[in-house]
């Protein structure tokens, strides 16, 4: 079984992040959501549960647990990584700005979200308010959750099989080697 998971420096128990293809020790007794190395399907339903900007693309086998939009496994290798930092920027801007006609945007606003230029974050954030600024984001957010499985999935997924191009197919199935 493969799927993506998103890390932070450490792993949630605090061990180091393993090197591409090391298995982690199995892991017996798993539990869903408690205990076991979790992983999705899909890129936006793994980015639910994201602690940090690492993305990985994983291999899992032994005991599996399956739930709606994850599942956990006895066992877990990464197979290739990426910081996926930049890239989410991008994917929240496009979702920001899927739903900026909800409200008045200053040009500097509508500007940082179009170009992502770093010199234009602080401009934009001040230009519309704290509160705005919050609620163009929480606007963000609840729009890109709400489309999940729509649009803002299938746009958020193009983008990860892009940077994940060379060894995982768009189906989200892993490229055999030859």
């Amino acid at each position: 079984m493969y799927g993506w998971h998103f890390c932070n420096t450490k792993l949630r128990d605090g061990s180091p992040i393993p090197k591409d293809g090391a298995w982690l020790p199995p892991i017996k007794n798993i539990v869903l959501c408690k205990r076991g190395y979790h992983g999705s399907a899909h890129p936006i339903d793994a980015l639910r549960y994201a602690p940090g900007s690492l993305l990985t693309y994983c291999e899992y086998r032994g005991a599996v647990v399956t739930g709606d939009d994850k599942f956990c496994a006895s066992e877990r290798r990464i197979i290739c990584r990426m910081d996926a930092d930049e890239m989410l920027r991008y994917f929240a801007r496009m979702q920001a700005l899927s739903v900026v006609h909800l409200w008045d945007a200053p040009d500097v606003v509508l500007d940082y979200l179009a170009t992502g230029a770093a010199d234009l974050r602080a401009a934009a954030g001040a230009a519309a308010g704290d509160a705005a600024w919050a609620a163009a984001w929480d606007a963000a957010r609840a729009a890109a959750w709400a489309a999940a499985g729509d649009a803002a999935g299938d746009d958020l997924a193009s983008l990860v099989y892009e940077c994940f191009e060379s060894v995982v197919n768009p189906d989200g199935s892993p490229k055999v080697s030859k």
